[in-house]
């Protein structure tokens, strides 16, 4: 990459791309992790970076190779923040594809939650919890400084209790 901080749409590509090359076993766990971390540097490309990985059908987020999670647990609150804010939104596209009748939409949307759930057991405990905690108080209480996220995209009832459903997934092993 170079020193000039990716778009989001630049990230998305450039993931896309090691993505494919680590699936294809050109590139080692080790430089997917490194190049993870380059993009993960910046709230656009952390962004594009989790839009791919979480997302696509590459195996990396399902696998969480060692070094590729010790760079994101590096990276702090915003993987932790982005990861939460993921688990939510798959969450509550659950609901509203399966309230669609789109199963496989459902089903897409279960598989970046079931990723999001298994990278935020594998971030720094106590980040998370914090993290999680403040999800839960607006999904759960209507307050604190997610209200405005979860309004933001109109979540309803049923929605925020499947976000609420999710965030206690997470505590569980």
């Amino acid at each position: 990459m170079t020193d000039r901080t990716p778009s989001f749409q630049e990230a998305m590509e450039i993931a896309a791309t090691w993505l494919k090359q680590w699936d294809d076993e050109e590139i080692s766990d080790e430089v997917m992790a490194d190049r993870a971390a380059e993009l993960v540097a910046s709230r656009d490309g952390a962004r594009g970076f989790f839009v791919v990985s979480l997302a696509g059908e590459s195996s990396l987020m399902d696998r969480l190779p060692d070094p590729l999670v010790i760079k994101l647990r590096e990276a702090g609150d915003g993987v932790v923040d982005l990861t939460a804010r993921n688990l939510a939104m798959s969450a509550a596209m659950v609901v509203h594809h399966r309230n669609n009748g789109d199963e496989a939409q459902a089903l897409g949307s279960e598989r970046v939650n079931q990723r999001c759930t298994e990278l935020l057991r594998q971030l720094d405990s106590h980040r998370v919890k914090e993290r999680l905690e403040t999800l839960l108080d607006a999904a759960s209480h209507s307050r604190g400084d997610d209200l405005s996220f979860l309004e933001r995209w109109g979540y309803d009832d049923d929605q925020k209790a499947a976000i609420g459903d999710a965030v206690q997934a997470v505590a569980e092993s």
